[in-house]
Order: structure tokens, then sequence, then C-alpha cells
């Protein structure tokens, strides 16, 4: 049949069924292949928080969100234009989400009395029958159906051929919006080449897909979206954790040091481990240890035995590893502990988004242990954020904390690869033997910064003493002395707000100099922030927008920004962290928004929430 062909700036879809679905796996691949188009894109996996809740329930419901434009988008969208809606329980959890006149394609089978009741729908109401769907476009098709069809000469069993019904979404998809298939297949036989019964069942149900889509009469408009003007350049699709891994090996090969992950799974910082464990060739050593404990303390032996030591964790497990910690600030040694946040407290909403975790990175230790913390704003941000985090805990000798969350790790946009001849230089000095004039090896004998010698173990003439107890200003030996722990404690302290002189200043992302309202952000509020900001900067209005990457210590000219504008609005997926700091340390009058929902802050949400202050 002859389709009109619409021609679209902006789409978000969002791909919703049963967590054995596969709608990630789905998503995933549209996304992969749009990025491969050019075209600018963001997204938002929402997993379910149990490892298979029950099938067809609400609890059980797995969703990615795609946004993708013509225009450089900066969120995966506040309103979706369509969802795929696998089953009842998918439409019911997702269906506040989809705009006005939005598009539904609805997998028939789904929507049997049993799915409707596990959906909670009441006896008899099924929402693709009883018009409550009116004031939308419905695609209704038996994806289950059709794919069985396809397979009908494949002998498989049933249930492993249900398996491939994602892929007959992704077929109907690509044709639906002008795509060819070329990325998937090459995808699905690079995953299935030594399966091949699985592979040929998923390449004749992706087909099917594309075909139903060119045959049938069901819709009357095919769509394309423009590539997007962006900077010249190599780009790949990346997620956050991806991105930190890379900017991980990065920094490793430009200073020379060998990379150690100790590390205990843990949602979701899991991925970090997976994807380190795959790049052997670059000299990555991965521990997976037995808890929390072992594994940042195996990094902690690795950096004092001259390594690049990092850890990976959780909002729970950064509260197993804080003895450690303290243990690392102690010796002044660099090591990266890194805190991808979830929803708390205790074990919280596991797979759901919080920046949950900055008191804890601040202040979570006894004692006096201040300790550098730099956070990302974006999954491709994730890979400069990371290797800049590296460079202070190097540099500097200390521990560095370093915040992702479960929407930074999870999230994709497109990632343009950086040359190697533009990173940032690592400068590593290890002490391999005592200086002129010297007698004895010093170990806590600091230069201008502070910062104290790197002698690696074994290095004769360097023996020193380590350990969790208070050292000796400069000799490092055990000290009891009431003045000796009063210096160091102040020593340390002065050590990590020398990093301010070492570090950028802050930067003004969107927005005037000097004005009205100041949007002052950190983390994965990014994108929300910056499309908000840019909103009333076309009108011509006072607001800007900052974003820190550096939280411990602040740009050394963040308080004079600070001052240029009347007011200060500062949105947190918390209950006001960040706005605590800033109000003790520049005694401001900031204001807070503040979402704990366990999913992103909205640009709609800001832009009404910015009005306020105009």
């Amino acid at each position: 049949m002859a389709r009109k062909l619409e021609v679209l700036n902006d789409v978000v879809i969002k791909f919703a069924g049963d967590s054995g679905d596969g709608m990630q796996l789905t998503g995933t691949q549209f996304t992969n292949n749009t990025a491969m188009l050019g075209i600018d894109l963001s997204t938002f996996p929402d997993f379910p928080a149990e490892i298979r809740a029950p099938q067809g329930t609400l609890p059980g419901v797995s969703g990615f969100q795609l946004r993708f434009s013509s225009d450089r988008v900066y969120t995966p969208g506040d309103a979706c234009d369509v969802l795929v809606a696998m089953n009842a329980a998918a439409l019911k959890t997702n269906l506040t989400g989809l705009k006005k006149g939005g598009k539904i394609i609805a997998n028939t089978d789904g929507f049997d009395a049993k799915n409707l009741r596990l959906a909670n729908y009441p006896d008899g109401e099924n929402p693709l029958e009883n018009n409550s769907l009116d004031n939308y476009e419905v695609i209704k098709m038996d994806v289950t159906k059709m794919t069985r069809e396809a397979l009908k000469d494949i002998t498989m069993g049933m249930k492993e051929k249900d398996r491939a019904k994602n892929m007959f979404v992704l077929g109907f998809l690509y044709f639906m919006y002008g795509r060819d298939m070329d990325n998937t297949i090459a995808f699905l036989k690079d995953k299935f080449s030594k399966k091949p019964e699985i592979l040929e069942s998923n390449l004749k149900v992706l087909q099917a897909g594309y075909n139903f889509g060119d045959t049938t009469e069901i819709f009357s408009t095919t769509y394309k979206v423009e590539k997007a003007k962006m900077p010249p350049g190599a780009y790949r699709s990346v997620m956050g954790n991806q991105a930190l891994a890379y900017g991980l090996i990065a920094a490793s090969q430009t200073s020379g040091l060998p990379l150690f992950l100790g590390s205990y799974p843990i949602t979701p910082a899991s991925d970090i481990l997976h994807e380190l464990a795959r790049h052997k060739n670059f000299g990555v050593k991965t521990f997976q240890a037995e808890d929390e404990i072992a594994a940042i303390t195996s990094a902690i032996g690795a950096a004092y035995g001259g390594s690049l030591g990092v850890t990976t964790t959780s909002g729970p497990g950064m509260a197993l590893k804080a003895e450690a910690m303290g243990l690392a600030m102690m010796l002044e040694i660099p090591l990266l502990i890194i805190d991808i946040q979830r929803g708390g407290p205790s074990t919280g909403l596991p797979t759901k988004t919080e920046q949950s975790d900055l008191l804890q990175a601040y202040y979570g230790r006894n004692g006096e242990s201040p300790m550098p913390v730099i956070s990302a704003s974006t999954p491709a941000d994730c890979f400069d954020a990371v290797y800049e985090a590296v460079r202070v805990a190097v540099q500097h000798m200390t521990p560095v904390i370093f915040l992702s969350d479960g929407y930074i790790a999870n999230g994709a946009e497109p990632w343009r690869f950086p040359q190697t001849k533009d990173l940032p230089a690592i400068t590593v000095s290890f002490k391999t033997k005592l200086d002129e004039g010297e007698e004895k090896f010093q170990p806590y004998l600091r230069d201008e910064k502070l910062v104290r010698p790197w002698a690696v173990p074994g290095t004769a003439g360097l023996e020193h003493r380590i350990g969790g107890l208070e050292k000796q200003n400069i000799t490092g030996n055990v000290s009891y002395d009431p003045e000796n722990h009063q210096l160091m404690v102040k020593i340390r302290q002065d050590k990590v707000d020398k990093i301010a002189n070492y570090i950028p200043e802050q930067k003004i992302d969107n927005g005037p100099e000097k004005g009205k309202v100041l949007v002052l952000g950190w983390g994965s509020t990014y994108g929300a922030i910056k499309s908000a900001v840019a909103e009333y900067v076309r009108k011509g209005q006072p607001v800007a927008h900052a974003h820190l990457r550096y939280l411990r210590p602040f740009p050394r000219n963040l308080g004079d920004i600070i001052k240029n504008y009347e007011k200060v609005l500062i949105p947190e997926i918390n209950n006001g962290q960040l706005i605590k700091i800033i109000r003790d340390v520049y005694f401001v009058d900031a204001n807070g928004y503040n979402k704990i929902m366990g999913v992103p802050i909205t640009k709609t949400e800001l832009v009404e929430e910015i009005k306020k202050y105009l």
C-alpha cells in the first residue's frame, strides 16, 4: 500500500513489557541503529527491582525509553510519542507517560484474561476494546501469533519461539522509521554464532516484523528523523558504565600505572567489573572479591604496591567500605572509590536512580576523614570525569570518591571518540632512592601541594611503616601525641583544600554571567537543567546554569559566581544534600527542588519551578 512519509524532528519511544520480553535488548538495538545514522539520542532504561517478578504483573514491567532527534538532546524526554506495550501490565504502568494522541503498539496476546487479571484490571475490562484509549492511535497486532507463524518450520519449543517476539517488534519499528536492519543482523550473528537454531529464529522473526510493517494496512504513515548537526568526529553510542571503564583504561595507559579493580557485584555498578574484565590486553586485572571489605582492601594493597587501585560499588557497599576508606586516607595513597548511586536507604530501590550518597561521600567515615569528591553529569561525561578523578588521586596522593548514578550508568548517548594526543597528561613520580643529604626516608615529608612521596614496597632504603594508627609528622611513626594529632588532621584537610588550586575554575554552562536565578546542579540533573534553562535563555530571561564536577573541594571561584545572582536554585534527586553544603560553605539562602521517586527530574518540572523565582 502507498504510505505517506513524514519527517519528524524529535521522537520518544518507550519499549515496555514483562522482564522476560527482551525490552532492554530491543531498545539497545534500536539505539545503536539510531546512533549509526548520526542522530542525537538519549536513553533511560527502567529495570524492575526483582530479578524475575511474577510474569504479567505490574512489578515485573521492564522499560526502555529512547529519545532521538535531529537537534541536540540532553534528556530521554518527559513524555513518549510511542508506547510499545507487550502486555496489559506494561500499558497500565506507562500510559500516564504517553502524550495525548500518541501511538500505542499493543501485542494483543498480552491482553488476554490472565494478563488483564494480573495487571489488576476489573473483570471483563480490556483497555484495547472499551474505548478508554480513544485519545490515542492504537496499533493492535498479535505479535506472539505472528512470531510462531514465522517459526513454524523450526523445531523449537513454543517457549523458546516466543522469546523471539521482541525481534518482531524491532523489525516492525525499523520499517516504520525507515531503517535498515544490517547492524542488528550483524549483532545477532555475533551473539548466536554457536547457536545456529536460535540465530535463525531471531533473523526470521526480525524479517517477519519488517515485512509485516511493509504489507499491513493498520497504519498509513512512515517516519524519518534527519541526522543531527554535531561536531565532526567518530561517534559511537555509549552507556555510562562503559564510558567509565574506558576512562579508567585510558588513565592507566596515560599514567603508565597498571589498573587493578577490586570489586564485589552490586546493582548498578557491576557492569564496570564486566567491562574491565574484557580488556586484559591493556594489562587490566579484575578481582571479584567475596565481600565489599575484601574488594576495597585488595585495591588498597594494589595502590600501595604501585598500581592504579580502583574499587566499585553502590551506596550500601560504600557504607561497608567506610573503615577501609579511612585507612587509605591515613596511608595517603591514591585510590579511586567509584559509587554508582541508587535509591536508599538500606537496600532501598536497587534498580532506581537517586543522588543519595553525597553526604555519605563527604562525611560517612569516622573521625576527620576528608577526601576529594568528583561527579559525572552524563553517560559520555563518565570518561572525562573518571579520567580526571584518577589524575587528582595520583598527583595528590589521596583516595578520591567518584559519584555516578543508575540513570547515568545505564543511560546511553552519542560519544565522540577522544584522540590520545588530546588526553591530559597524568604524571606519576615514584620515589626510588634517598635524595642527596637525606639520611633516612621520611615518608610523610611533603611538597608544596602537601603531597607525600609514593614509594613502592621493596625499594631499597625506602622501607616505612603503614597502618591506620595516627602518624607522626614527617617520620610516619605511630604517634599518640595530642599536638601531633591535631597537626596531622589539619594537614590532611589542607591537602584536600589545596586541590582547588590545581583544578579548573567553575564556568557557567548556559545563560548570563549575572542575573536573577542561578540553577546550580551536580550529576545526572545536568540534562534536565540544561534543557529548562535553555528555554528561558531563548526568551532573554536572566536565568543561568552552572554544573559542578568538583564537589570537594569546590572550584575556587564558585562563591564569586553565586554572588552574581539574586536567587540560587539547586535541583537534586534526594532530600537536599548539596544545598546543605552550599549553605554551610557560602552562607547563601539557596532554594532546593527535590524529587525522591527513583526517577529523574524532568525538564517540564524545572521550567515550572524556575518560574517561581522570576
